[in-house]
C-alpha cells in the first residue's frame, strides 16, 4: 500500500501553489483533496489502498489497486468511473469478470453502431447492487476524524491512517 504516482490534468487555476508530490494533494473542482482508491472484500474489509491527488482519475489506478490487493479476484464490482474499454480488456485478460455499468456516452455510441442492449453482455444489475459494500467501508472509516478531515500533511501518513482505520473496523467485525 503506497501512494500512486501523480497523474491527471493540471489545475485550471493560474496561480495555484505547487504542492510537493509526497503530500498527495491535488487541486480539483472542490479545492485541495486526495483520492483514496480502495479494494475491499465481500464483507467490506480493506484489502488495498492507493492514494492519488484529487484531480487524478479513478480508472488509471484500478489495476494498481488490484495488484496491491494480493488476493485472487474473480468478480470485480466498480462504478461507471472504471468503465473504459481498456480496463475491461485488461480485466478479461486477467480472468476477472467485470460488473461495471457503462457510461451513457458509451451506451449511446454502441446504439449508434447498432447494438441495442442497454449494458454490455455479462452486466448483472442484481450483483451490482452489492457494490454498496465499498461505500459502507468509506462511511465506516470516516468515523475516524483524522481520516474524515485529512489532518495529515504527508500522503504516507494519511495512507497509514486509512489503513489503520480499515484494520480497526475489520477487528470490530470479529
Amino acid at each position: 500500500m503506497r501512494p500512486a504516482p501523480e497523474k491527471g490534468a493540471p489545475p485550471n487555476d493560474k496561480n495555484c501553489p505547487v504542492e510537493p508530490a509526497d503530500h498527495g494533494l491535488g487541486h480539483s473542482r472542490g479545492g485541495w483533496s486526495t483520492k483514496a482508491h480502495v479494494c475491499v472484500d465481500q464483507q467490506g474489509h480493506i484489502r488495498s489502498v492507493v492514494l492519488t491527488p484529487g484531480q487524478a482519475g479513478e480508472n488509471p489506478q484500478l489495476l494498481e489497486v488490484l495488484r496491491s490487493a494480493d488476493v485472487d479476484v474473480h468478480v470485480l464490482l466498480a462504478d461507471k468511473a472504471y468503465s473504459h474499454p481498456s480496463t475491461r480488456t485488461a480485466l478479461e485478460a486477467m480472468g476477472i469478470t467485470a460488473v461495471i455499468p457503462e457510461r451513457s456516452d458509451q451506451i449511446e455510441r454502441r446504439h449508434q453502431a447498432g447494438d441495442l442492449a442497454e449494458f454490455l453482455p455479462g452486466f448483472d444489475p442484481d450483483i451490482y447492487k452489492l457494490r454498496n459494500v465499498v461505500e459502507r467501508f468509506f462511511g465506516r472509516i470516516k468515523e475516524f476524524r483524522a481520516v474524515a478531515t485529512r489532518y495529515d500533511k504527508l500522503a504516507i501518513t494519511f495512507l497509514a491512517g486509512i489503513t489503520l482505520a480499515g484494520i480497526i473496523t475489520w477487528l470490530r467485525d470479529i
